[in-house]
């Protein structure tokens, strides 16, 4: 399988990178800058360098073409402020969707977060980027040509991940592990059982496998 991540060098995308490439997946990650590069090979990742935030669709498609599934796992990070929540939480997200259109890529995983909701309230930064995160999970859902699922995790920790989580349509409010989302992450994208699933994720009492198992089966 060839999977390319959007936002390749981000905290979950690396460890993500580990899993995919330590289970002899071919993975590519998206990167703004070529000093990020080492990282991703360091994690068993291919470097692309791209920028998401001024490269055309047909640029990102053709790094897209050939593969068997997309994550995108970009963000514009809790520095930023509201211009790049529009621009990368939400037009990043727009532009990765539809060069996997244009691509042929139908399987498609977004990384989103509790709380995005497209008509959101509220001109605080948060707020924004909930909105655009809920402007851009909208925008995926409407487009036939992806099998996508949006995961939605909580409060994201660098606690070493236990491997337990519950994940369900709505969890409630609560934290997870960057560790065990990126394990979701890697399950996802082999279980095209879960197309058309918005999943929240928090800590929990249930293997990452048969937690996924039990939302494809739902």
């Amino acid at each position: 399988m060839r999977i390319v991540i959007a936002g390749g060098h981000g905290q979950i995308a690396l460890r993500l990178e580990r899993l995919l490439s330590a289970r002899g997946e071919e993975v590519a990650g998206i990167i703004r800058t070529a000093e990020q590069a080492d990282d991703l090979r360091e994690a068993g990742a291919e470097p692309v360098v791209l920028d998401l935030e001024s490269a055309s669709v047909e640029q990102v498609a053709a790094v897209l073409r050939g593969a068997d599934a997309a994550v995108f796992a970009a963000g514009a990070g809790p520095g930023s402020g509201v211009a790049r929540k529009e621009t990368v939480d939400k037009g990043a997200a727009v532009l990765f969707a539809d060069a996997a259109v244009l691509a042929g890529v139908r399987r498609f995983v977004v990384v989103s977060s509790m709380g995005a909701d497209a008509a959101h309230q509220g001109d605080e930064v948060f707020d924004v980027y909930l909105r655009a995160k809920g402007e851009a999970d909208a925008y995926v859902q409407n487009l036939d040509a992806l099998d996508w699922t949006i995961l939605r995790p909580g409060a994201l920790t660098d606690d070493a991940g236990t491997g337990l989580v519950r994940l369900e349509a709505h969890t409630g409010r609560g934290s997870v592990p960057r560790d065990d989302v990126a394990a979701v992450l890697a399950e996802l994208v082999d279980t095209p059982a879960t197309t058309g699933l918005v999943l929240e994720l928090v800590r929990g009492s249930t293997p990452v496998t048969v937690a996924v198992k039990s939302v494809a089966g739902n």
